[in-house]
């Protein structure tokens, strides 16, 4: 006589073979998909990728110089030989815009009919010349010592206001770095208001009765241009996910025990070389379900104008996320096999992320600098301040690391076990995302 067991029973052992054919199925795709990587990311391309983008013949990679136009072609053919198309409307992988540089030549400037010291003066404006003389339009403000001379300063350049800001001589020092800065001239979008002044007096003025300013300039417009390629969802090709990272650096610097040339291996090939490896793995595997954007942006290191430029261009509600790479060539403050995001606290990408990768050794942390504000001194800013999901991932130790922004931050300095592992592990986290079944939570817009 055969016994049969109960319907709840029948249905709880069917429940429990289920969920065990899913985790086991489960456990499967990760175990696949861990093949694929270790498989489509090849490590001596990447050691090569790296190593040209950081090699002297770049020159540092500055903005407006040969050097940038050198890196420029050679991520342009690695996009055409991986196979990856221009973005709509784009017949290549360039995409332009100008800019407008404006040097001082001379800037004079008197307050009571006293003169000040050309030290003590300059002027930040994208007009070629201007004259004041008692202007009613003009706004004299103070930049006393109890203000925060950063946010003041930064407030200044945006007022769309001509001002004359008297500086406290608290806050000398910041005013010298501006007026070195200011001898390498100012950058702007070509359709900024021309019509802003802002000049810098340095010291207390009371009592002011009448002030002048003469200002001679050198203004030029000059062309910028990120590299950009998609590979087109196949099932969700109006949903865009941004892979990136920023291809200029500082140039020649002064010279440092015979060295002038700002390799910028760390900063920024690194993120460069993550970003196009996994353009190649992503062509290799064509499942991406949503459209992928990958993009080398320029002026980084001037003022994040690539990535400012390029988030005009992209309709923020149809993307989904970013994943900026930026300084991944060193192990993390938290060991071997481990990156940190910025911003982690700001959606739910991290914990998307995290989730893709349980089972491995690698793990993603949040930032753990906050100090440094990191959040905002990368490209992911420009498309966060729109909304999307934008976060950078980065292993540097910002806080100790010596050779940031240096002659020193050469290729001999990288680990590329390190920069391979980080990108595998973005590989591997992204498929979700890439899958179009994960889509992180937007971020705040700050006004």
């Amino acid at each position: 006589m055969k016994k049969y067991l109960p319907l709840a029973a029948l249905l709880l052992l069917y429940s429990s073979l289920l969920h065990a054919q899913h985790k086991t199925k489960h456990k499967s795709s990760k175990a696949s998909h861990s093949v694929d990587v270790n498989t489509l990311i090849d490590t001596k391309d990447v050691d090569r990728i790296i190593k040209t983008l950081s090699a002297d013949d770049m020159q540092g990679r500055a903005t407006f110089t040969p050097g940038i136009e050198k890196a420029a072609q050679f991520i342009e053919n690695e996009f055409k030989q991986t196979g990856l198309k221009p973005l709509p409307g784009n017949a290549t992988y360039r995409q332009n815009f100008s800019m407008t540089r404006s040097k001082p030549v001379k800037t004079f400037a008197s307050i009571n009919g006293k003169i000040i010291p050309k030290d003590s003066v300059f002027a930040v404006s994208a007009s070629a010349g201007f004259e004041w003389s008692n202007n009613a339009d003009v706004q004299i403000v103070k930049l006393s010592s109890d203000k925060d001379f950063r946010k003041e300063y930064t407030g200044y350049l945006n007022s769309g206001k001509k001002l004359l800001v008297l500086v406290d001589q608290i806050f000398t020092a910041n005013f010298n770095q501006l007026v070195n800065r200011s001898t390498r001239g100012r950058v702007s979008f070509t359709d900024a208001n021309k019509d802003q002044t802002v000049v810098f007096i340095l010291g207390n003025h009371d009592d002011i009765k009448s002030f002048s300013v003469k200002y001679e300039g050198k203004v030029e417009q000059l062309p910028l241009f990120n590299i950009a390629g998609i590979i087109s969802g196949k099932t969700k090709p109006n949903e865009y996910v941004i892979f990136s990272g920023h291809y200029d650096h500082l140039g020649i610097l002064k010279p440092m025990a015979g060295d002038s040339i700002a390799n910028g291996a760390d900063d920024d090939a690194s993120g460069t070389t993550a970003m196009i490896t996994l353009a190649k793995y992503y062509k290799k595997l064509n499942s991406n379900a949503r459209t992928l954007v990958f993009v080398a942006f320029t002026a980084e290191e001037i003022g994040e104008y690539g990535s400012q430029y390029f988030s005009k261009q992209m309709n923020p509600e149809q993307t989904v996320a970013m994943f900026n790479i930026e300084m991944i060539g060193k192990p993390s403050k938290f060991g071997p096999n481990s990156a940190f995001i910025t911003g982690y606290e700001r959606s739910d990408f991290g914990k998307i992320l995290q989730n893709n990768l349980n089972g491995t050794e690698f793990k993603f942390y949040p930032d753990p600098y906050p100090a440094q504000n990191l959040f905002y001194r990368s490209d992911n800013a420009s498309l966060a301040k729109v909304g999307v999901p934008a976060h950078t991932i980065s292993t540097d130790q910002i806080d100790t690391d010596k050779l940031y922004h240096t002659v020193g931050d050469e290729y001999g300095t990288l680990d590329v076990t390190n920069i391979v592992s980080t990108i595998k592990a973005i590989a591997l986290s992204s498929r979700s995302i890439v899958d179009g079944k994960d889509t992180p939570a937007r971020v705040a817009i700050e006004k």
